[in-house]
């Protein structure tokens, strides 16, 4: 499903070099209830994130709240992603790429992305549109740096 209108106007191609709206199709409208990491794992009830962001934010207990890679891990992993080599399609698998950007010399997390069951991956861009994009390297740039971590769980949704 593609809902038309054009999303990119929201972004600068300068955050997003390499995410058009002809590499790209918006597939559900703008909501500040869930990011981009709860919409990778299937939760569109909740903002991820480990800080309250506006008083608005969800982290499972017991995971350490930090902006590190490791922190993001472990919170995806409570939803049974566990580390995988790549980004490969498999039957029945359902993988996760995890994003960070350095940030004065540190690696922070900044963005996940789900691949579907064609091969393509869907993003949720912060409080703006979920889009599809044929490659998870469409969304590498300054604003969410580049895929850090490959994560995969049985697929839930067949």
């Amino acid at each position: 499903m593609a809902i038309s209108g054009d999303w990119s106007a929201d972004w600068s191609p300068l955050e997003l070099p390499y995410l058009t709206t002809n590499n790209s199709a918006v597939t559900s409208p703008k909501s500040n209830v869930y990011n981009c990491i709860a919409w990778a794992v299937g939760d569109m009830e909740n903002w991820w994130w480990p800080f309250s962001m506006a008083g608005v934010a969800y982290w499972p207990k017991g995971i350490r709240r930090e902006l590190s890679v490791d922190a993001f891990v472990e919170a995806l992993g409570t939803q049974g992603f566990t580390i995988c080599a790549n980004d490969k399609l498999e039957k029945g698998t359902e993988k996760i790429a995890l994003y960070a950007k350095r940030v004065h010399g540190l690696l922070i997390p900044a963005h996940a992305a789900r691949q579907l069951e064609s091969g393509e991956w869907t993003s949720k861009l912060g409080p703006l549109v979920d889009v599809k994009h044929p490659t998870r390297d469409a969304v590498n740039g300054p604003l969410y740096g580049e895929t850090v971590q490959f994560l995969s769980r049985p697929r839930l949704r067949q």
